[in-house]
């Protein structure tokens, strides 16, 4: 297994500064959603909750700010003559959904089948990061991190099976807390090969 290390690299989210300028319609528009749920946004607790929800947001979405195949661009072709499944597994998450902007909270297992490269073993969680940190449905999300693995390393066989909780389903509407839902994309073997995907999905856990 090829490992890396874990420091920021070109293309790499960085977390924005809490100090970032915050534009005043931003921080009117969310003083109007305060007073619209019912509260006074001038009262003291409320007073810096507009400049502290615009930077927690600009946080969030910080997956717009970076192309998420970007790395994937250092791959290694010394592999050992290893060709078997790489699998980071259970690797947790969270984004929002794009029809309330909720909270969707999970995991997610991502393996492909090498041909001929193979990249450190964080960056397929950053590719996941990447994507997640955008307004989000849980189905896009699961095809995004398996298209882009699979257009970058040119595999055999990619595997991406996404778990989650969503908030807009668990805190309103029919509150149905403990439901989770199960996505999943498999392209090449993984897809094409009944045993191959058998296998994989047993070692995620499926």
């Amino acid at each position: 297994m090829v490992h890396d290390h874990d420091g920021p690299e070109d293309g790499d989210i960085v977390a924005p500064s809490p100090k970032i300028p915050v534009p005043q319609e931003v921080s009117d528009a969310i003083r109007t959603l305060i007073r619209w749920a019912g509260d006074d946004p001038s009262r003291e607790g409320l007073l810096d909750t507009p400049q502290r929800v615009a930077r927690a947001w600009k946080e969030y979405c910080q997956g717009y700010t970076e192309d998420p195949a970007h790395h994937l661009n250092r791959v290694f072709e010394e592999v050992g003559g290893y060709d078997d499944i790489v699998l980071l597994n259970g690797i947790p998450f969270q984004s929002h959904c794009e029809h309330h902007m909720a909270p969707i909270t999970g995991k997610a297992s991502i393996a492909y089948l090498p041909k001929d490269r193979v990249v450190g073993i964080s960056k397929l969680a950053r590719v996941l990061h990447g994507f997640a940190s955008r307004l989000q449905v849980q189905e896009r999300l699961t095809a995004q991190v398996a298209d882009c693995i699979w257009e970058r390393l040119k595999p055999q066989g990619v595997a991406v099976v996404i778990e989650a909780t969503h908030g807009c389903m668990t805190a309103r509407g029919v509150r149905t807390p403990g439901v989770g839902m199960v996505t999943s994309r498999m392209m090449g073997v993984f897809r094409d090969d009944e045993r191959s995907r058998q296998e994989v999905l047993k070692l995620m856990g499926y």
